[in-house]
Parts: C-alpha cells; sequence; structure tokens
C-alpha cells in the first residue's frame, strides 16, 4: 500500500483523538474541538477503506488455504473475479496516499472568471461552475457559494465556492488555469463556431499564519448589494464585501454571509489565505532558480480543451489524457483528468 502510511498509526492516533473527546471540558473551546472532531474525521476517511481492503485479502487468503485442502471451482473462479476489484481499490488508495503536500488534505476556494467573449464566455463559466457542482456532489463534498455575480445576458461574471472534504486541495489543484471550449454558439444567429476561455482559480483553506501581515492601509473595501446565489439576505442591504489588496492586485469578495461584518472576516480569510500561497509559491520559485529548475506550473497556461464542434473531444494539454464524451466530463466525470499521475 505504500510506505508512507502507517495503518497501525493512524488507529492510534484516531483512538488517542477519540479519547480527548471524551474529556469534560472538550467543548469549552470550540474550535479547538471542531477541529479535533475534523481530523478524527479525516483520519477515519484514510483507514476504513484500507481496512476494508485489507480484510478482504486476508479473506481470499483463507479461502485459498481451503482450496489447497479441497478444490473447489466455483469458489475458485469467485477469487479470481475479486482480485480486478481489489486491484482497482488499491490504485484509488494510493492516489490518496500520493496527496502529500503541504494543503492537499485541506478544504478549498475554487474560482471561475470568464474571458474575454462576454455572454459566451459567461455561460462556459456557468457550465463550468456546474460541472465543478457536480463533481463535488459525487464525491460527497460539501459546496458553499461565498460570492456569484450574474452575467449581463447569460451565465456567470464570477462565482466562488467554498469546497469542504477530504483532500479537496489536493485533487482540485490540478484544476487551476485556463479551460476552453470550442462549440457552435447558442447566442450566434448564424450558428458559428465560438471558442471561449474561461480561468479556474483554486486556493486551500490555511490556519491563518502569524507571518502574513496586512496593512489596513493596503486595502481597498468596498460593500455593495448581493446579486446572486447568497445567503438569506440577498438583495435586502448592503452586505456584500469586495476587498482589493493594491499591492498584488489580488481580488476577494465574500457575499454568503448575512451581514457586512461577517462577510468582511470570510474576504479577510481567504485573502490572507491566497497571500501566504502567493507567497509560498514565490520562495518555491526562487529555489527553483538557485537550483537551475524550470517550473512547469503556470497560472495563466491553458490546461484544457473542451471541444463540442467539428468533433466531440475533451483533452487535457498536460497529460494528454482525452476522451469523446463531452458530455459526461461536463457532467461531473472529472477523475480521469484529475487522478492522473
Amino acid at each position: 500500500m505504500g510506505g508512507n502510511f502507517d495503518l497501525d498509526n493512524k488507529l492510534k492516533i484516531i483512538n488517542d483523538l477519540e479519547k480527548e473527546t471524551t474529556k469534560p471540558h472538550f467543548w469549552n473551546n470550540r474550535e479547538k474541538s471542531e477541529k479535533t472532531i475534523k481530523e478524527i474525521n479525516s483520519l477515519k476517511n484514510e483507514t476504513e477503506e484500507i481496512i476494508s481492503i485489507k480484510n478482504e485479502i486476508e479473506s481470499n487468503l483463507e479461502l485459498i488455504k481451503l482450496l489447497d485442502a479441497e478444490p473447489d471451482e466455483a469458489l475458485t473462479e469467485e477469487i479470481i473475479k475479486s482480485i480486478p476489484k481489489i486491484e482497482k481499490l488499491i490504485e484509488k488508495e494510493k492516489r490518496k496516499i500520493s496527496l502529500s503536500g503541504p494543503y492537499d488534505r485541506n478544504d478549498c476556494i475554487l474560482e471561475i472568471h470568464p474571458g474575454a467573449g462576454g455572454t459566451e464566455s459567461c455561460d462556459w463559466a456557468s457550465m463550468l461552475y456546474r460541472m465543478y457542482l457536480r463533481w463535488c456532489e459525487k464525491k460527497g463534498y460539501k459546496t458553499t457559494i461565498l460570492d456569484y455575480q450574474d452575467g449581463d445576458e447569460a451565465g456567470i461574471k464570477s462565482v466562488s465556492i467554498k469546497i469542504c472534504g477530504a483532500n479537496a486541495y489536493g485533487f482540485l489543484k490540478r484544476e487551476r488555469g485556463v479551460h476552453r471550449l470550442v462549440r457552435l454558439s447558442p447566442f450566434d444567429s448564424n450558428n458559428r463556431r465560438h471558442t471561449s476561455f474561461a480561468s479556474v482559480e483554486i486556493t486551500p483553506e490555511i490556519e491563518q499564519d502569524t507571518s502574513i501581515d496586512i496593512d489596513e492601509k493596503d486595502l481597498k473595501i468596498d460593500v455593495y448589494r448581493s446579486t446572486g446565489a447568497g445567503g438569506q439576505g440577498v438583495n435586502t442591504t448592503d452586505s456584500a464585501v469586495r476587498i482589493t489588496h493594491l499591492p498584488t492586485k489580488i481580488v476577494v469578495t465574500c457575499q454568503n454571509e448575512r451581514s457586512q461584518i461577517q462577510n468582511k472576516e470570510q474576504a479577510m480569510k481567504v485573502l490572507k489565505n491566497k497571500l501566504l500561497l502567493k507567497k509560498l509559491e514565490e520562495q518555491e520559485e526562487e529555489m527553483n532558480k538557485i537550483k537551475g529548475i524550470q517550473s512547469n506550473i503556470n497560472f495563466g497556461s491553458q490546461i484544457r480543451s473542451y471541444v463540442m464542434h467539428p468533433y466531440s473531444m475533451v483533452k487535457d494539454h498536460r497529460t494528454g489524457v482525452e476522451t469523446s464524451n463531452v458530455d459526461k466530463v461536463l457532467d461531473g466525470d472529472l477523475d480521469m483528468f484529475i487522478n492522473y499521475e
């Protein structure tokens, strides 16, 4: 299963953490308590499938011992049929274990922004929005819309989604970049072929880092009325918040919470995450320069094309993985791209 996964140690940690939850004053510090519960659930998510695979393998080994003493054709066939299923589960768990980056296990913020092209690009952004929501639904991930801006005629101008679930950032970080759509435009009266672009940004949820110090003078804070799929206070008060970090030009928005104060707190948290990630990427880039390594990661790179005309194809330009079933991919079937090693 891989040398980096110590099942016995993980089970011991779960046991120790569960003992903590039984202590009388466990819930006195709610933030710490919720973090502990989240850690327990994450570890159980990691270990339960591996225990199931281990038990199935051990069961098959016991049956093989019985077959040595008393051959049984039907039982032999049953064991043989189970092998591909076990192999598939092992490969799935190997991919999970390979998510060893510092924030791979964390929740994340996914943002979609249409490129130039007006209504056509806004509609493409809304198609990507649906695609990622469907993928999250299939994975059992919880999604919360932090900000949603409708397009002028159709689609969306921008959307920001918080995604909670085991390894959410580890899986989705590969989706970061520019996504290209080629199709016959439903907005073109002459039914001509159009090419549209939209960018996807993925930011991990990071425990707030004390090294990230934000000067209030570097911030431009705007408040406005919520206009999209936000909380219950949408269109009633100027509660939505947009924060621009002037030195870096990073912009974050939030309209999900019911009050301006809550939206500002959430937006500041996202901003700090983005600034920390930017700082870490700059450090990595500098180290690569020192080591003479050419980095292949480029935020502005076109990572994938979705072609609906004159033929059907989705192709990932980084890995070469492709499929002709565009509709299936747009319905959230992304694992062939996300899980590619």
